[in-house]
C-alpha cells in the first residue's frame, strides 16, 4: 500500500479551499492535514503540521505566496510546494520557482492532472503543467532572438531529451519507458545535467534551460 501524502491547502478563498478538499479527499493516498487563508498562516501551519506538500496560491493578503514559499523552504526544506494559481505570467512562474516551488499548475487544470502534479511534487519531482510550459516558450524564443551565441551546448542530445521530458512533468520511470533506457540511466543523465547547468534540482534545471533556450517545449 502506498504511503499517504499529507497536504496543506493555502488559498484566501474559502470556496476554493472547500472544492480542493473535496476533490483531493476522493483519492485514498491523499490526506488533508490543514488549510490556511494567507501566507502567514501557511508558514505557521507548515512548521506545526509538517505536510508533505503545500498547495500554494500566489496572491493573498498579509503575505503573498512567493514569500511564503521562500520561508517554508528555508525553514523546512523537506516540505515540497506545488503552486496552484490562476496566474500564468512569466514573472509569476519564475519568481515562484526561484523561491523554491517544486511544481506549478493552474486552477483550470483537469483533476487528473492535479492529482498527478501532487504526487510528482510529493516525490520531489518537478511538475510544470503544459499551459505553464507553453508560457515559458516565450522566454525561449526571446533568448534565441536576443542571444546569437547559444548557451548550454554542453548538454548532449539525450540529456536534452531527458530534460524536456522532466519539464513536461514526466517521472523517471516514464522517461525511461519513453526513451527505452533504464531508470538508473535517467538518474545518471539528470546528475550530469545538474552539473552542467549548475542546478541543484530538477525544477531549477528546467528553469535555467528554458531561460537560456537550451531545451524546446513546443514539440
Amino acid at each position: 500500500m502506498n504511503a499517504r501524502i499529507r497536504l496543506l491547502i493555502v488559498d484566501d478563498h474559502p470556496v476554493v479551499r472547500d472544492g480542493l478538499k473535496g476533490m483531493l479527499s476522493s483519492q485514498q493516498d491523499l490526506v488533508i492535514a490543514g488549510e490556511a487563508s494567507n501566507g502567514e498562516e501557511a508558514v505557521a501551519l507548515a512548521g506545526r503540521l509538517h505536510p508533505d506538500v503545500v498547495l500554494m496560491d500566489l496572491r493573498m493578503p498579509l503575505m503573498d505566496g512567493v514569500t511564503a514559499i521562500g520561508r517554508i523552504r528555508e525553514g523546512w526544506p523537506e516540505i515540497h510546494v506545488l503552486v496552484l494559481t490562476t496566474y500564468d505570467a512569466d514573472a509569476d512562474i519564475l519568481r515562484a520557482v526561484e523561491a523554491g516551488a517544486t511544481g506549478y499548475i493552474l486552477k483550470d487544470a483537469p483533476r487528473d492532472e492535479l492529482f498527478r502534479a501532487v504526487r510528482s511534487t510529493a516525490a520531489g519531482q518537478s511538475y510544470l503543467s503544459p499551459s505553464v510550459a507553453a508560457r515559458l516558450m516565450g522566454q525561449v524564443r526571446s533568448a534565441r532572438e536576443g542571444d546569437r551565441e547559444p548557451r548550454g551546448e554542453a548538454l548532449s542530445a539525450r540529456e536534452r531529451e531527458v530534460l524536456e521530458s522532466v519539464a513536461r512533468g514526466a517521472t523517471n520511470k516514464e522517461i525511461a519507458r519513453q526513451l527505452h533506457i533504464s531508470e538508473a540511466t535517467v538518474k545518471s543523465h539528470l546528475l550530469h545535467i545538474f552539473s552542467k547547468l549548475g542546478a541543484s534540482d530538477r525544477t531549477q534545471a528546467v528553469t535555467i534551460a528554458v531561460k537560456k533556450g537550451v531545451i524546446r517545449l513546443d514539440g
